[in-house]
């Protein structure tokens, strides 16, 4: 099986990363149900773009303050 080429710029990798801890809780804390992933992986990066989104709004990165 070939293997899929997955290019993320580095904004996003991290936005994936934040989605993946919160699906990650959601598996753990038992609200994924078999079948639903997809629905709670893509509820995981709305919500974590979201955060990811609301971060850039109100926090003023290095080069922003220079």
């Amino acid at each position: 099986m070939a293997k899929a080429a997955i290019s993320l710029q580095p904004s996003e990798g991290i936005v994936a990363r934040m989605a993946a801890t919160i699906y990650a809780a959601y598996v753990t804390a038992g609200r994924v149900a078999e079948g639903q992933e997809k629905v709670w992986i893509q509820r995981s990066v709305q919500e974590a773009s979201l955060m990811a989104r609301i971060t850039d709004d109100l926090i003023l990165s290095d080069s922003e303050l220079a």
